[in-house]
């Protein structure tokens, strides 16, 4: 297991590129002014309890780059003693979230929706679907940014009447592909088109020899966590960011 969350870490910041990153001891930070918080958090490589002293270094380095200084910190216990020093120096929580794994054998049986056309280029069609109804347009051109700076991605479109309705990017990265920026415009929800995305990614990753997929959903997402569980999703463990302020995640 401690080799896979190392694995899934690093092939995050591989799907969602941050501006700079750097790596202190067995801490990956990521650095970057937007909104997406696996983009700019610190997050640890392995779930044992990690030494203390590393948190004014981290804290030094997010400084030195006028960054705010943003933890993404597992919900087990071996991190307890760390949330309570993090809570003592006027941090506090939010974003819970959750990784989930799976296979992509069961995700490319999920649907079998066809429509769904994968590029190795976002594309402006691709991109508007973030800034459209229903999604915050400095959010969305936010994720638009980082998911578009992967070199390691696969991008996922459905159309219907006559535009891009709903997206999806894919990141082969680590030995795994990270299922990232699944969004349908509010008009075309409920139409099987997320999981015709989802089913066409494991018909890649598999087509590419790739066995493995994750991703992360907020905690508060029931609907996405039922979608993502019919295509045989389980939770590996929950996260949730620290910083002292909010933190759009």
């Amino acid at each position: 297991m401690q080799d896979d969350i190392e694995s899934i870490e690093r092939a995050t910041l591989a799907a969602v590129p941050p501006e700079a990153a750097d790596q202190i001891g067995d801490w990956l930070l990521a650095l970057d002014p937007g909104t997406v918080g696996r983009a700019h958090s610190a997050a640890p490589l392995h779930h044992c309890p990690p030494d203390l002293g590393v948190v004014p270094v981290i804290e030094a380095r997010y400084a030195a780059q006028g960054r705010p200084t943003v933890f993404r910190l597992p919900c087990t216990g071996s991190f307890d003693a760390m949330r309570d020093l993090l809570r003592g120096r006027q941090f506090s929580t939010s974003k819970p979230s959750l990784v989930q794994t799976g296979s992509t054998n069961a995700m490319s049986a999920f649907s079998d929706r066809t429509g769904v056309d994968l590029s190795a280029e976002p594309g402006d069609a691709w991109a508007a679907v973030f800034l459209g109804e229903g999604f915050d347009p400095v959010d969305g051109a936010c994720r638009v940014g980082v998911l578009s700076r992967s070199r390691s991605s696969v991008y996922a479109s459905v159309s219907a009447d006559g535009r891009t309705v709903a997206v999806g990017a894919a990141c082969f990265s680590h030995g795994w592909v990270g299922v990232h920026g699944m969004r349908t415009l509010p008009g075309y929800r409920g139409r099987g088109m997320a999981g015709g995305i989802l089913a066409a990614f494991g018909r890649l990753a598999m087509q590419r020899g790739v066995q493995r997929t994750y991703l992360q959903v907020e905690a508060a997402n029931n609907g996405a966590q039922a979608l993502y569980r019919r295509a045989g999703f389980t939770t590996a463990w929950a996260y949730e960011y620290w910083r002292a302020g909010a933190d759009r995640g």
